[in-house]
């Protein structure tokens, strides 16, 4: 298993104003974080707006899509949004696509637009690669596929440079390991880079954290799930540290709920 090195993602919203989501991305930028990730929501800004916002304000700061719903645009549509910002951050956007949670089936329907089967919105998300790949030409736009079942786990290997695990927060240990494993067998030689979300850091997950994952934290905690984090970096660190040498996981995003809290982590094992 190839050991790649350490790097953090945050997970925010373009909420509470202009001014708010620029200092977000200064502030993700100065805590060391390598990306800053925004989520597909009709009820908030499109992340292409709000990522290309990020981008200006900041120097290094890396941003990305978490993730676009494929249900929501036609394969065409994605693959330009992408290959343009791409192009206006000076290569720093990395497309985050997926098939979607099921809230997005009255999403593509308030757009007009058909939610699909599973095996056609997973047929969505291959043709957007294929689709950016042409756009993009001789430069190359990282794409990250959010992986939450065995046909999407082994297009990521195929296909994607980077597969973030979605699995339900109280998937076990053992399970996701079988299916970070299926995702190294479909890339075969290519290298792709393995990430996961984490939900809660700490001992409280807000309210809304909650009602997304169906969980708190002594819940999360009680079936050891991977979706927490102990609150103190030490161990923290040593948690991560062990996920990357049983499962490959190097690249790990968490919620911007706890920015502030996660930067200690970050600061100690980015790069590493």
């Amino acid at each position: 298993m190839t050991t790649k090195p350490f790097r953090f993602g945050v997970v925010a919203a373009a909420q509470g104003g202009a001014a708010q989501w620029r200092e977000t991305a200064r502030r993700a930028e100065d805590l060391g974080y390598s990306i800053l990730l925004s989520p597909d929501n009709l009820h908030l800004p499109t992340p292409t707006a709000a990522l290309a916002v990020a981008a200006a304000v900041t120097d290094t700061l890396r941003v990305g899509s978490f993730v676009l719903a494929s249900p929501l645009r036609t394969p065409r549509a994605a693959a330009w949004e992408a290959h343009s910002l791409s192009v206006v951050t000076d290569r720093r956007f990395e497309l985050g696509i997926g098939t979607g949670i099921p809230a997005m089936r009255e999403a593509a329907a308030e757009l007009g637009l058909p939610y699909g089967t599973g095996a056609e919105r997973l047929a969505q998300v291959a043709d957007t690669i294929t689709h950016l790949r042409t756009l993009d030409g001789a430069e190359h736009t990282p794409v990250l596929l959010a992986a939450g079942g065995p046909r999407a786990r082994r297009l990521g290997g195929e296909r994607a440079d980077i597969v973030t695990l979605a699995d339900k927060p109280l998937t076990s240990r053992a399970d996701f390991a079988a299916h970070a494993a299926e995702i190294r067998a479909a890339a075969g030689d290519r290298e792709v880079e393995l990430a996961m979300n984490v939900f809660v850091v700490g001992d409280e997950a807000p309210p809304w954290i909650r009602s997304f994952i169906g969980a708190d934290a002594a819940t999360l905690r009680e079936h050891d799930s991977l979706a927490i984090l102990p609150g103190d970096p030490a161990a923290a660190a040593d948690e991560l540290e062990r996920r990357r040498a049983e499962y490959g996981v190097s690249y790990v995003s968490v919620n911007g709920a706890f920015l502030t809290e996660f930067a200690p982590i970050v600061a100690r094992l980015s790069g590493q």
